[in-house]
């Protein structure tokens, strides 16, 4: 009967345990947050929605995308004769942020608005334009039903800098933990570096653009390019400068306007466009922002009328004239005179960069394309006539689709003869559209700076997870009631037991 009560007693033991162990570590039911942030670029604005478990807010990688929307219509600098209508613009992606967050959550989700190189330039050129813009896109995110965080323009080194944290902390380099689910780019991961590196980033608008990596040896050459930044209890001195005017919508005008110096007639045999292209600018047009103004001077003719040619080699030799090489007053240069250290590392390249090499299918293969093959291709596009190209994509607009020749070039000529990639280096980029489910960009890294949702130290883990807690506890409760049985067992032998003894 003392055998039978034990039993019982440490099998109601054994469960009380396990249901104790269960009910204490289950996880408590989700707490989703929410965050909006809008990309207010040159050419276009796009509002990302993003979203994490609010018990986790300090892990890394827990904060992923669920929506982007391309607001319709320019650039909010596009609106500098009509102010006014720069905030109703955004009114439509607004409404579906409102349908993809809970309405329970409005009022506590955060909303920001950064404006890039687009509005720099509009500033620069006039100020109480672009500060009327700013009122007006302001007065709209504030009448949304969101909690209103604040619309501003971001430095060139701050887009560098956000742009560098949100692809390290998506591809998992400031803590190797969370995206080891991620089955099908666990082995892209590990590919790229090891845990304990990051990845540089290279970001491409349509009026500037960025170059941002930790550099191997520390310098202090120029102090102005170097940012210091303490994440999860490491320390990375990061070298970013942003190049305003060389994104290449202003890299193309910049390029028009140097062309435009030679021309006697208004007309222009341009090797950048395919051959049978034809274009009119005005040449007003063509002065009208702080990129060009300054070769601005008197001509006979009011337009210039350009007639594509179709040429690589000439495109590109009339791109390498956008570069200046001839002076570097430090121990290494991009161009321009700008302090660039030797390049370190693997490097993500996103926005633009992506867009066009993805056009011209150079981004679909698992390892990089070789940098001879990257030419021959752009080489070969180039020299199609524009009837065959436009037959060819009848889906994309004709002004988007007339310029991915001089874009593909550009970006050779930016990322060859500005930062000086080789054949040896080259293979260490890769184009980046999306990493995960979240787009590859600075929008992400601001929100996460804004929020303070990256610690200076690395969060306090457990010990044990959740499955090894409750393993261990079984494996505790097995071994006691073994030894509860063994004890009684010592010393209350069972007379079966007994009969063999003299």
């Amino acid at each position: 009967k003392i055998l039978l009560i034990l039993g019982f007693l440490s099998t109601l033991a054994v469960i009380a345990i396990i249901a104790v162990a269960v009910t204490q570590n289950k996880p408590l039911p989700k707490n989703i947050k929410y965050g909006i942030v809008l990309d207010a670029g040159s050419s276009h604005t796009n509002l990302y929605v993003y979203e994490w478990p609010g018990e986790k807010e300090n892990d890394t990688g827990v904060v992923q995308q669920v929506e982007v929307c391309k607001v319709e219509g320019p650039g909010i600098s596009g609106y500098s004769h009509a102010t006014e209508k720069a905030g109703p613009s955004l009114a439509q992606c607004l409404r579906q942020a409102e349908e993809v967050i809970p309405s329970k959550q409005h009022q506590e989700t955060p909303v920001y608005l950064g404006a890039t190189a687009g509005m720099r330039l509009l500033s620069l050129e006039n100020k109480s334009a672009a500060d009327r813009v700013l009122s007006s896109v302001e007065k709209t995110l504030r009448s949304a039903p969101f909690s209103f965080q604040g619309a501003r323009i971001i430095t060139g080194q701050e887009e560098g800098a956000y742009g560098w944290i949100t692809i390290n902390y998506l591809l998992g380099n400031f803590k190797q933990v969370w995206y080891q689910w991620r089955s099908g780019w666990t082995k892209f991961l590990h590919s790229l570096k090891s845990a304990s590196e990051t990845s540089g980033a290279l970001d491409l608008g349509g009026a500037s653009t960025q170059i941002t990596f930790v550099p191997k040896e520390l310098s202090h050459e120029s102090p102005e390019n170097l940012l210091h930044f303490r994440l999860y209890g490491k320390d990375y001195l990061v070298y970013t400068h942003s190049f305003l005017c060389y994104g290449k919508d202003q890299a193309l005008q910049q390029k028009l306007a140097k062309d435009l110096q030679t021309v006697e007639n208004g007309s222009l045999l341009d090797p950048c466009f395919h051959q049978g292209y034809q274009r009119t600018i005005n040449i007003s047009d063509l002065f009208k922002n702080p990129c060009t103004s300054a070769k601005e001077k008197q001509f006979p003719f009011r337009q210039l009328y350009i007639q594509g040619e179709g040429d690589y080699q000439k495109c590109r030799r009339n791109i390498q004239k956008l570069f200046d090489k001839t002076n570097c007053p430090y121990s290494s240069c991009s161009f321009n005179g700008i302090y660039l250290p030797p390049l370190q590392g693997d490097f993500g390249a996103f926005s633009a960069f992506y867009f066009v090499m993805n056009f011209l299918n150079l981004t679909g293969e698992q390892s990089p394309v070789a940098l001879d093959k990257v030419t021959s291709t752009i080489e070969s596009f180039c020299a199609r006539p524009w009837h065959e190209v436009k037959t060819a994509y009848q889906q994309i607009k004709e002004k988007y689709l007339s310029e991915y020749c001089f874009s593909g070039a550009y970006i050779l000529c930016l990322l060859e003869n500005g930062y000086e990639f080789t054949d040896k280096n080259w293979q260490r980029i890769h184009f980046l559209g999306k990493i995960g489910s979240s787009d590859a960009g600075w929008t992400l890294g601001y929100m996460l700076n804004l929020t303070n949702m990256i610690p200076a130290e690395e969060p306090a883990v457990p010990p044990l997870s959740h499955g090894s807690y409750v393993g261990l506890m079984v494996l505790c409760s097995l071994v006691l009631v073994a030894g509860l049985l063994f004890t009684w067992l010592l010393f209350h032998k069972p007379k079966c037991l007994q009969k063999g003894t003299v």
